[in-house]
């Protein structure tokens, strides 16, 4: 996929439902819809009250998943998580759901973000005895639940959420309960739905609820925590929301174009971004092509907004797998071709304008300009509908260090160059807030811009360098 392509992930999807017969397999197809968020592993883990049962894997939800291991999966509540590793490796036991067995009780896990103060609290927790079994940052939340001084469960991830720094959204299940909670900025989006019958499900992108024919009732406010029981939801505020600051990279990239992140639909954040692309940078052409898939509708709103013919002057190969990664620059090439193809009859002796949602590294940039040249482009102008990403993502993001960021090192004219563009533009960052548009105050509306502004929402928290902690970004 284009993912591995561009350089840009995202940590993962989460999805639970509560309440449905053969919750397994509503599981299955909500993970399905998610898949574009973590190809690297999947899991499922069920309860029919009595006890937990559990299934992960590596690869595919459809690869995870056989017919024969759902039948398995009985029970009428059920989590389930699709991973990218951006924190712990690509291995089987940083698969999620993570599972943990104790005297007073089974408790399955599902995280989608990144906690960045997760090294200091693994030290401290490891000071006092405990014993890690996984690499994923994840695993902090089970001991801090474990060590709480309190006496119910809800109570203990209540008080062990507020000790988190950073992004995430969270599925606990247990023999009869379901926990959610989101962090108090809302860095990850969760939505809250219901299916006609009365079963209650929860997931990273509302795109899902279709599938399994739920319907939306809210998103899952920030700093709360929802009880899920045979009684009903509870809420309560584990700790006080903080100032709003949903990743602006779900609205640009990752989201499918069909969800809803607080009531804006995808698809209209990203036409409204290649409208107001053009407003900031217009340019002479002859034809308009977006990057698939994330970019097609933000080439539609460039297009619409310019009266240049929108045009399918690139085409995405479905069918070569997620994995197709070589050592050399000849085979890297090859794969750049078997993954995307340029439309000669579309683009030859043709102006180009290439609309694209980001770059990251500008590898991809560059073979991508490359293929419409040689498909007989006369000009290839790039217009990104994102600013330029100069700063690393600490919350849930692979662009943890600013050495693998094209724009932290280059100006756009240098990066034009190197990319081999006849233009390149990149959109602003109050061009970017204004044309998604979220539905509240302030600045930047409730956005999270940090990896274009460099201004975090949290603490950039201490982590463990030679028995010290640094700051993250004062890593050496």
């Amino acid at each position: 996929m284009l993912y591995e392509m561009k350089g840009l992930n995202e940590e993962c999807g989460v999805f639970g439902i509560f309440g449905q017969p053969e919750a397994a397999q509503l599981a299955y197809y909500g993970l399905h819809s998610l898949q574009h968020r973590g190809q690297e592993g999947a899991g499922i883990v069920t309860s029919d009250s009595t006890m937990l049962r559990p299934h992960r894997g590596q690869g595919l939800v459809t690869e995870v998943f056989s017919a024969e291991k759902l039948a398995t999966l009985s029970g009428h509540h059920a989590i389930g998580h699709v991973r990218y590793s951006t924190a712990g490796g690509n291995t089987l036991e940083n698969t999620q759901p993570l599972h943990f067995k104790s005297k007073t009780g089974d408790l399955a896990l599902a995280h989608n973000g990144n906690l960045v103060n997760a090294d200091s609290l693994k030290h401290l927790l490891e000071a006092e005895g405990a014993i890690f079994q996984t690499t994923s940052d994840t695993e902090v939340v089970a001991h801090l639940i474990k060590r709480s001084r309190y006496e119910s469960l809800e109570d203990r991830i209540a008080d062990s959420l507020a000790r988190l720094v950073g992004a995430f959204a969270f599925l606990f299940l247990t023999e009869d309960t379901l926990f959610v909670a989101v962090d108090p900025h809302g860095l990850r989006p969760l939505s809250l739905g219901r299916t006609p019958d009365g079963g209650i499900v929860f997931t990273s992108e509302t795109c899902a609820f279709d599938i399994v024919g739920a319907e939306y009732v809210r998103d899952v406010l920030p700093g709360e925590l929802l009880t899920v029981t045979e009684a009903g939801i509870q809420s309560r505020q584990y700790m006080e929301p903080r100032e709003r600051a949903m990743c602006s990279m779900e609205y640009i990239y990752f989201s499918r174009p069909d969800s809803m992140i607080d009531g804006v639909n995808v698809h209209t954040a990203r036409k409204n971004l290649g409208k107001k692309m053009f407003e900031e940078a217009p340019v002479e052409a002859d034809v308009v092509t977006g990057v698939p898939d994330s970019s097609i509708s933000a080439a539609i709103g460039y297009a619409e907004a310019s009266g240049i013919p929108y045009e399918m002057g690139l085409i995405k190969n479905r069918y070569v797998g997620r994995t197709f990664i070589q050592p050399s620059q000849e085979m890297r090439e090859r794969g750049v071709k078997m993954k995307l193809s340029a439309l000669r009859g579309v683009v030859n002796g043709k102006r180009v304008i290439m609309v694209d949602d980001s770059i990251v590294r500008g590898t991809t940039s560059r073979r991508i300009v490359k293929l419409l040249r040689e498909a007989g482009a006369t000009e290839v102008h790039v217009r990104i509908t994102a600013p330029p990403i100069t700063n690393p993502c600490f919350y849930g993001i692979d662009t943890s260090s600013k050495d693998e960021l094209i724009s932290a090192r280059m100006t756009p004219g240098e990066i034009c160059a190197e990319i081999g563009a006849d233009s390149l533009e990149f959109l602003t960052v109050e061009g970017m807030v204004t044309a998604i548009d979220r539905p509240f105050e302030g600045e930047l509306r409730g956005q999270c811009a940090a990896c274009f502004t460099g201004n975090y929402p949290t603490p950039l928290h201490e982590q463990e360098q030679d028995g010290e902690f640094l700051k993250l970004g004062e890593r050496t």
